[in-house]
């Protein structure tokens, strides 16, 4: 098994904008077990490629081509990629042969999606993982809190953000975020029917991130899906500081001649319980601003992600 002198695994970051840049200090000050082999962009001027060589951390502005070029490339056991879904899908083609692990950071959804919290076990042994959008990664833990104590007819999430934080990369995979995540809500939250809308707010000074959770539930009891939600709050604040509830959980009963044919998929038995919640996300601040939650929650989540799939691999081999 490849990796440093010191047992760290190397990892590489493709991508040297806000996402990559946070994501190499989180490697740096947060990490036990990952160490930055290279840091990898497009605009030789980019302040993470000036940041990494700074640091002393093998840096090219040649894309991945460059990175399996440089002398320490054979080394790198994991691969972040923060760039976006066409360069992803581009990047894992070209990293395919080398049997990296891939943790991708935009909506390509190549590899299967991953909230570490919900089913990351699931997936230790995949290649190439997904970590849905920011949105997804705040939401979808609430959305399968929920489903763990009753089945989740329709959930429908509304990430907003604080304009600044949302980069050319965000803005250009406005339709990949809505379509991902609404996948993701199904597929790994449990949801029957998931929707996901995001909000870019202009206001100044910047909001910190703020999501809401619609889950339509059937009948249960409502101590045990508040327990179920504040467990699942406690699971991902452990890797996102500032993660938490804005508000306590609101759970009502839905009337029953309230009209639902439009959100309830067809055959499905008529939801009993309207539940939402209320979360907010402040950055840890890292590298970007405390009001970025929403690429803070991605970043930590990615190297959360990425650290248990090194233990999972290494767990495979041999001693």
């Amino acid at each position: 098994m490849s990796g440093a002198p010191d047992g760290r695994s190397r990892v590489a970051i493709i991508g040297s904008g806000n996402i990559g840049s946070d994501l190499m200090m989180k490697v740096i000050r947060l990490s036990e077990t990952l160490e930055m082999g290279a840091m990898v962009g497009i605009d030789p001027s980019s302040d993470g490629l000036a940041r990494a060589r700074r640091l002393n951390i093998a840096a090219t502005a040649d894309g991945v081509d460059g990175l399996l070029a440089l002398p320490g490339f054979d080394e790198i056991e994991v691969v972040f990629d923060a760039t976006s879904a066409g360069a992803h899908r581009a990047n894992a083609r070209a990293l395919e042969p080398y049997g990296k692990i891939l943790v991708d950071l935009t909506p390509a959804a190549i590899g299967p999606f991953v909230v570490p919290p919900v089913n990351l076990d699931a997936h230790a042994g995949a290649r190439n993982v997904n970590m849905v959008t920011c949105g997804g990664q705040a939401t979808i833990p609430m959305v399968a809190a929920v489903g763990r104590v009753t089945p989740v007819r329709y959930a429908e999430i509304v990430a907003s953000i604080a304009s600044r934080s949302a980069g050319p990369g965000t803005r250009a995979n406005i339709d990949e975020f809505t379509e991902t995540t609404s996948a993701a809500i199904e597929q790994v939250g449990g949801a029957e029917r998931g929707k996901a809308i995001i909000v870019l707010n202009p206001a100044e000074p910047p909001m910190i991130m703020r999501d809401t959770v619609l889950c339509l539930a059937d009948d249960a009891d409502p101590a045990a899906i508040r327990d179920s939600v504040a467990a699942m709050v406690t699971e991902v604040a452990r890797y996102v500081p500032g993660y938490r509830l804005k508000q306590e959980v609101q759970i009502d009963r839905i009337a029953d001649d309230e009209p639902l044919h439009t959100l309830v998929p067809t055959g499905s038995p008529r939801p009993a319980l309207r539940v939402q919640v209320f979360l907010e996300v402040e950055g840890a601040a890292h590298y970007l601003p405390a009001y970025a939650g929403n690429l803070d929650i991605m970043t930590s989540a990615a190297l959360r992600t990425a650290e248990q799939l090194v233990a999972a691999r290494r767990a495979e081999v041999p001693a």
